[in-house]
């Protein structure tokens, strides 16, 4: 379920990307449209600006939907854990406790020869 709603979010963020460079910006730059209104009132200037910006709407709500439901279907699927709630098995990494070595003996210090 999540590879497609990844897939999904994927596909949303191409079109948002899309649609957002198909839109014209006040200086006209990718923007689609211009003067003349050939295909009637869907594609005029004043109406290519106005789906575009509903299609843009749209594709936003849906991108953060898909956000949220990835993230809450993540949130459930991992069950927290507490050092309290472990066993006390002894794992693996513990070092196993050893006796303290004991001392070597002292070694006589060598004697100084005293002047007579």
């Amino acid at each position: 379920m999540q590879a497609l709603l990844l897939v999904i979010e994927l596909l949303i963020a191409v079109a948002l990307i899309i649609v957002v460079l198909m839109q014209r910006s006040e200086g006209g730059a990718l923007g689609m449209g211009g003067g003349g209104s050939g295909l009637g009132g869907l594609f005029s200037p004043r109406g290519a600006s106005d789906t575009l910006t509903r299609t843009t709407a749209i594709l936003a709500v849906l991108f953060f939907g898909i956000c949220l439901a990835l993230n809450l279907m993540v949130a459930h699927s991992v069950k927290p854990k507490s050092i309290l709630d472990s066993t006390g098995a002894p794992s693996r990494l513990t070092v196993p406790l050893q006796r303290p070595a004991t001392p070597a003996p002292a070694q006589p210090t060598p004697s100084v020869p005293t002047p007579h």
